[in-house]
């Protein structure tokens, strides 16, 4: 049933060294060190990647509050100390603590699970480490508890081998699939492998005995070709018998081999020297070289009947259509597991598939391929509820991103959240992992600050439009009232009067003094696009020298009344600060002093009343106590680049 692999001997040895030394130092239980020693035996013969294989040995160390002694961390090595302390971070991710088999888990949620164990890792060998331990752990799942076994055997059978499968750790994954089906459906197991009538290890002898059979047919008929093997898994041969409604002995493709070429040529040739040598099955020959499937997926499939009148069941294809199949849009995990296409998720899979290859890049190459892993992945976060459903979220989102993400409800009743047990601020980033408990009232009464994107309470568009959505739903009256409010609050703090108002209604592009109001009430001109406009205003007044170019030109002109109000427009001008504000042309900035920022340090910007904004390093103490006071007078603020 194992998987089997023979360890390097340097590797080996090494390990042994390792372990011996663990034994006598205060680590891990013996069984705890028992699994892991299996655990990095299996991924030095994986990967021969040695400080991977002693990180796992280290692993368990570090359960808890434990670390890594001096003189363990100087045998194993700073490298292996260092993944095992990522591995130990990363072990933490999957299914909650508290889940149970009973909550059931759809096909989406263990799709967002496999995501997230992805996009969470810094360094992709952990995934096959990662992979490789929840193996470990279900070869010996014969000795836990009957919940706790099939806790294990879900996670491997729904999250764990598909893992194993797209990231082409085939070995795990057939092991993995095989003893899930063994720990869930203990009867249908037991009818398959009675059927079969063999042991697993007779059947490998047997395919490959025929690989060397077919490898000498082909080179005597001066084919190039490389002659792969294996015998199918039971919990595959269940799949097919129950996705084509089959019985066992309707089966032709209990073993399997591929046959990989070098021109489409060379695949009819194959195709021939096969049945000439073999008896083919007639009804199992599919041509999809001259009629490729939808998906793109070209190859030729057909049955033979080997030795002892097995049948075997043999693929051709060229170089080209294989690695099509593996990693390209026919992707062999696509089709079993069919779903919905995600091509960006594809793609990632495929980079972190190239980084897992053992010695398939070194050097710059690996360094380019981390940096695209990297860049890939930058785009999402992976939250929990407490439940452990997987929330998918874009990067930067808060804890008011994850509500308006479960339910639209739940985001207007949103009142404060708990990220990892502690409450956390309504702006506070999430991170991959963490698990996000909301506190909702009892009635909707979401607020406008959530709709300025530079206080940081959505960094979804998406939950930000739900936010309008829902101010435009309200009465009409209501919405002015509330945008009324907001426009003498804002007249008030900048120190101007009345007459302001007729401006700001043509620059914001509102049809009246009421509509103004409407259009505040509802969120569709924030509190901090109204305040810009009426800064670069009052900057005109002041300075009547420097003239507007026209309505484009003021920091809240609106083009039109769609939803890019949320992003004011401006007209080029000449620049001639060093900084640009977002959403604001050219007002006067002032460099503070008790800061002095300078490039290329991260800056925020202040809004003052009359005297334009106020630039600041963001980690100035002044900048947390202005927040507090004022925070819709936050500015995002870049440095523009040296030759703009």
């Amino acid at each position: 049933m194992e998987t089997a692999q023979l360890c390097p001997p340097e590797i080996s040895s090494a390990l042994a060294a390792l372990a011996e030394s663990i034994e006598l130092a205060l680590g891990p239980g013996p069984e705890a060190l028992a699994e892991a020693y299996e655990a990095a035996e299996l991924v030095g013969a994986l990967s021969g990647d040695e400080d991977l294989a002693k990180a796992l040995l280290l692993a368990p160390i570090l359960d808890g509050a434990k670390t890594v002694s001096p003189a363990l961390a100087r045998l194993a090595g700073s490298s292996s100390v260092q993944a095992a302390e990522a591995l130990a971070r990363f072990g933490e991710l999957g299914f909650p603590a508290g889940w149970s088999p009973e909550q059931g888990l759809d096909a989406r949620q263990a799709e967002a699970v496999r995501k997230m164990l992805i996009a969470a890792v810094a360094d992709p060998r952990l995934v096959l480490a990662r992979v490789t331990m929840e193996l470990v752990r279900l070869r010996r799942a014969r000795a836990l508890e009957p919940k706790d076994r099939e806790r294990a055997a879900l996670a491997a059978r729904a999250v764990f081998a598909p893992l194993a499968n797209r990231l082409g750790i085939w070995q795990l994954k057939w092991e993995l699939e095989d003893l899930a089906f063994r720990f869930l459906e203990p009867e249908a197991y037991h009818r398959i492998a009675v059927a079969l009538n063999e042991k697993r290890s007779d059947r490998e002898r047997y395919i490959a005995t025929l690989c060397e059979r077919l490898r000498a047919e082909l080179a005597a008929a001066d084919i190039r070709a490389e002659v792969q093997g294996r015998p199918k898994h039971i919990y595959s041969i269940h799949r097919k018998m129950q996705r084509k409604q089959l019985a066992f002995g309707e089966l032709y493709d209990i073993r399997a081999v591929r046959i990989i070429v070098e021109t489409v040529e060379a695949c009819y040739a194959a195709l021939g020297v096969v049945h000439a040598s073999f008896t083919p099955i007639a009804s199992e020959f599919d041509d999809y070289i001259a009629t490729p499937k939808e998906n793109l997926y070209r190859s030729i499939h057909t049955a033979i009947v080997g030795s002892e009148g097995a049948s075997v069941e043999v693929q051709i294809r060229t170089r080209e259509m294989h690695e099509h199949a593996e990693l390209g849009i026919a992707a062999h995990w696509q089709y079993k597991e069919g779903g919905a296409r995600d091509r960006a998720y594809e793609r990632k899979i495929e980079a972190v598939r190239r980084l897992l290859k053992p010695g398939d890049a070194g050097g710059g190459e690996r360094d380019f391929l981390e940096g695209e892993r990297a860049a890939l992945f930058a785009d999402r976060v992976y939250a929990l509820t407490p439940k452990g459903e997987v929330i998918d979220l874009p990067r930067s989102a808060t804890p008011l991103d994850f509500a308006y993400h479960v339910h639209s409800d739940l985001g207007h009743r949103c009142r404060g959240a708990k990220v990892n047990g502690r409450i956390a601020p309504l702006t506070h980033p999430l991170a991959n992992g963490e698990v996000v408990d909301i506190i909702a009232g009892k009635h909707p009464a979401p607020s406008r600050d959530w709709l300025a994107p530079e206080l940081g309470y959505l960094a979804s568009p998406r939950s930000r439009a739900k936010v309008r959505a829902w101010f435009r739903r309200q009465e009409s009256g209501d919405n002015r009232v509330a945008g009324r409010s907001i426009l003498e609050r804002e007249l008030a703090r900048a120190g101007a009067g009345p007459e302001f108002i007729a401006p700001l209604v043509q620059v914001l592009d509102a049809g009246g003094t009421e509509h103004l109001h409407e259009l505040l009430g509802q969120g569709e001109i924030t509190g901090t696009q109204l305040a810009q406009a009426l800064a670069r205003l009052k900057h005109r007044t002041e300075h009547p020298a420097r003239q507007m170019t026209g309505i484009a030109a003021l920091p809240g002109a609106r083009p039109s009344l769609s939803a890019d109000r949320a992003k004011l427009r401006v007209a080029p001008q000449r620049r001639r600060s060093p900084v640009e504000i977002e959403g604001v042309g050219d007002l006067p900035i002032t460099l503070a002093r008790c800061c002095a920022p300078s490039r290329p340090q991260s800056i925020v910007g202040y809004a003052t009343v009359g005297r334009g904004v106020t630039i600041h390093r963001k980690d100035c103490p002044s900048v947390a106590r202005m927040f507090a006071a004022h925070p819709h007078r936050v500015l995002r603020v870049d440095w523009i680049a040296e030759s703009a």
